[in-house]
């Protein structure tokens, strides 16, 4: 699989997560860092599936961020790893 698939499937994983988890409301994005995003070639409201967009966000490379149009008790942020290139070592 290549490392945009690999991408785009942690995303789609954040988003059906969180979803599955606060049936009140949904998710419409996956937050990037700027670095982030400039390293996987998106551009700021790039659309990645129907209903889902890219937003630059100030949260720490190398994690993605799911906005939802609801409230939660308690903030929560559900993060996925960004996968690293094949060949980097940890």
């Amino acid at each position: 699989m290549s490392a945009i698939g690999k991408n785009l499937q942690a995303f789609r994983v954040a988003v059906n997560s969180h979803d599955r988890e606060n049936p009140t409301h949904t998710a419409y994005g996956i937050g990037l860092s700027g670095f982030d995003m400039e390293r996987l070639g998106f551009d700021d409201g790039e659309t990645l599936w129907e209903g889902i967009t890219i937003h630059r966000d100030s949260g720490q490379s190398g994690m993605c961020r799911v906005p939802c149009d609801g409230e939660h008790a308690q903030p929560k942020i559900l993060e996925a790893e960004t996968p690293k290139a094949i060949g980097v070592e940890a």
